[in-house]
């Protein structure tokens, strides 16, 4: 099945048109700058082709559906003949709140159900909506299913998702763990469990999608146990620029001090702690790298916090799951960092865990599966390219043509 996969924000717009039978990814590309001025597409055919940038008026989200659709039919850097060619269309929807558990064919009850989650993502659920009304203008007739960043944690138990504050508060606003990040801890859980040698049911994964923002689960029988992402994306190992697990009192404490409202403390929540904050370097950890062997010891301080932070939830999922057959490190960092993951898989031999460090270190920038642990090791490592964009099309795929789970 030919899906088209977007991914909507409030003044940008990316797409993948994908073959869910070859996974040949035959054109890709954005819109940017959606109702601005400066507005352009940029389009590639394939993973690697000539990238074409187009600058044009995008005055919205059904201009630039519209934009895409007349790409993709373009005789010299198109990659169809016809609209029907698009059998469906997936959108990635970060937030599902409480009324998503699974992914759902869009149909009206759906898109005004899905307007109750803006309070859940407010960054990014309004980008959403103007892209699935958008490709409903541009499209219609043409089945579409929102993917749900949010559904893959809805297997925790109810012990890992509520939180101890009072039952009534928890219950009036909805407030428990959704996590983050789902579309990619179920693609590369289920790319692990096919490399073990065991029923799906006796898998124990842990998946460490490690990013500019960053969280882990825990994958017991291919299902979701517990993850580290929680109401909101801050929760968790420290990021980019995010804090991630913090002392709730040191919240109002700074609020207190500094005279923070509380839109002001959850920007610097948010976007002045994690990597920037503790290093002053960057929020990237190719540059605390850098730093770290020019002797910068808040970047070394900065690197080991999160390896510390990362090796403390594999503990801790070990634990849940009473065992564990692989690690799976994916996501920018995951996948481009072997200094990371050599610092988190050090001294784990209890657990099991030793790395092949030459080839760790020579594992990067290249879009294989590569298995980074020993011949000694109990626990399998590997670092599993990401693919979010083949997810959605193959539970687009799913729904439109089975109404379940067919993966």
């Amino acid at each position: 099945m030919k899906v088209l996969v977007v991914n909507a924000g409030s003044s940008s717009l990316k797409y993948q048109l994908l073959d869910t039978s070859t996974r040949v990814v035959a054109a890709k590309g954005i819109c940017e700058r959606i109702g601005m001025a400066g507005s352009q597409i940029e389009h590639r055919l394939g993973e690697e082709g000539e990238k074409i940038t187009r600058s044009l008026e995008i005055k919205d989200h059904a201009d630039a559906i519209k934009l895409v659709i007349k790409t993709l039919l373009d005789p010299e850097v198109g990659c169809i003949s016809d609209i029907s060619e698009i059998e469906a269309v997936g959108h990635r929807v970060v937030h599902g709140g409480p009324y998503f558990s699974e992914s759902s064919l869009v149909t009206n009850g759906v898109v005004e159900k899905l307007r109750l989650c803006v309070d859940f993502a407010p960054l990014h659920t309004p980008g959403h909506l103007m892209g699935i009304e958008g490709c409903l203008k541009a499209m219609p007739g043409i089945p579409q299913v929102l993917v749900f960043d949010t559904a893959f944690h809805t297997t925790m138990p109810e012990v890992a998702w509520r939180y101890a504050i009072s039952y009534d508060m928890a219950e009036k606003y909805h407030i428990r763990r959704y996590g983050a990040h789902g579309t990619s801890h179920h693609f590369v859980a289920r790319e692990m469990i096919k490399l073990l040698d065991k029923p799906v049911e006796e898998t124990k994964i842990i998946t460490c999608h490690i990013g500019n923002g960053s969280s882990i689960s825990a994958v017991k029988g291919g299902k979701c146990i517990d993850t580290s992402m929680g109401f909101t994306p801050l929760e968790g190992i420290m990021m980019g620029t995010r804090c991630g697990t913090i002392d709730p009192a040191i919240v109002t404490f700074i609020m207190k001090a500094e005279g923070f409202d509380p839109d002001r403390m959850r920007d610097y929540m948010n976007n002045e702690c994690g990597f920037l904050g503790v290093s002053g370097i960057s929020s990237d950890s190719r540059d605390i790298e850098a730093a770290i062997l020019e002797g910068n010891k808040r970047a070394w301080i900065t690197a080991n916090m999160m390896a510390y932070q990362i090796k403390r939830y594999i503990g801790m999922y070990t634990a849940a799951m009473n065992g564990l057959d692989a690690i799976v490190f994916t996501a920018g960092m995951g996948e481009n960092n072997p200094e990371l993951r050599s610092r988190v898989c050090k001294d784990m031999s209890y657990f099991g865990i030793e790395l092949d460090e030459e080839v760790n270190a020579e594992t990067h920038h290249q879009p294989n599966i590569v298995r980074v642990s020993n011949d000694r090791s109990k626990v399998q490592v590997y670092v599993i390219p990401t693919n979010e964009e083949l997810m959605i099309a193959l539970e687009t795929e799913s729904v439109v043509i089975g109404g379940g789970k067919n993966l």
